[in-house]
C-alpha cells in the first residue's frame, strides 16, 4: 500500500468520531472521512477509495453487520469492525463475511492504530492466499483441459500421451498460443463435433 492512507471511519457519534479523526491525526500518515449514517453506505466509502474502512458500532443485531459488512467490501480492503460488546455468534459471522478486524469493547483512540495495521497486515495476507488459491484452481482446470485434450490426440491418431501433449505444444507454439489455449479449441470443437 502505498504511504499515506485513505481511511473511512463509520461513527454515527460525532463525539467518537472525532476522538478517532484525531488518534489517527497523530499519526500524521492518514487521509480520514467520516460517514455519520448507515444510509447508502456503499456508494459513500466507494467514493473515497479507502485503504481500509473503520466501522464503530455500539449494539449490533445480525442484520445490521451483514448490512455494514456487505457495504464495507471487505473483499476489496481491510475492514475493521468495533463493537461495543460481545454480540453472540456475530464475531464469526463477520470474519467469515471477510472482516480483517473484530474487536470487542469499542474503539479507543489508543487502540486504533495497533488495530488497523493488524487489519491491513491480515487483509494482505488473505488476499495473497485467496491470489494464490484461484491462481491453483485455474492451473488445474487448465491440467484437466489439456489432459482431455492429449486423451483425444491419443484416440484420434492413434499416438501415446508424450507425443499428444508434443503435438499441443507445437501447435501452440505455431499460433503463438498458450498450451492450454490449445487444449481448450480442441476440446470445445471435439464436442461439437461430438
Amino acid at each position: 500500500m502505498q504511504n499515506r492512507l485513505t481511511v473511512v471511519v463509520v461513527e454515527e457519534d460525532r463525539d467518537r468520531a472525532t476522538g478517532i479523526v484525531d488518534a489517527l491525526a497523530q499519526t500524521g500518515d492518514c487521509d480520514v472521512y467520516v460517514i455519520g449514517n448507515y444510509s447508502s453506505l456503499a456508494r459513500k466509502i466507494a467514493e473515497h477509495s479507502p485503504d481500509i474502512v473503520l466501522i464503530d458500532i455500539d449494539n449490533p443485531t445480525r442484520d445490521t453487520m451483514e448490512e455494514l459488512t456487505l457495504a464495507s467490501g471487505p473483499l476489496d480492503r481491510p475492514v475493521a469492525m468495533f463493537v461495543s460488546g460481545a454480540a453472540g455468534g456475530l464475531a464469526r459471522d463477520a470474519i467469515e463475511a471477510g472482516v480483517s478486524a473484530y474487536v470487542v469493547d469499542g474503539l479507543a483512540p489508543e487502540r486504533v492504530k495497533p488495530v488497523m495495521d493488524t487489519a491491513i497486515a491480515r487483509f494482505s495476507m488473505v488476499r495473497q492466499m485467496r491470489n494464490e488459491l484461484a491462481e491453483t484452481r485455474r492451473a488445474l482446470e487448465e491440467r484437466k483441459v489439456i489432459d482431455r485434450a492429449k486423451g483425444l490426440l491419443m484416440k484420434a491418431k492413434g499416438i501415446d500421451e508424450d507425443a499428444a501433449y508434443a503435438l499441443l505444444r507445437k501447435t501452440a507454439m505455431d499460433q503463438g498460443r498458450k498450451v492450454a489455449d490449445v487444449a481448450e479449441a480442441l476440446v470445445t470443437a471435439a464436442g461439437l463435433l461430438g
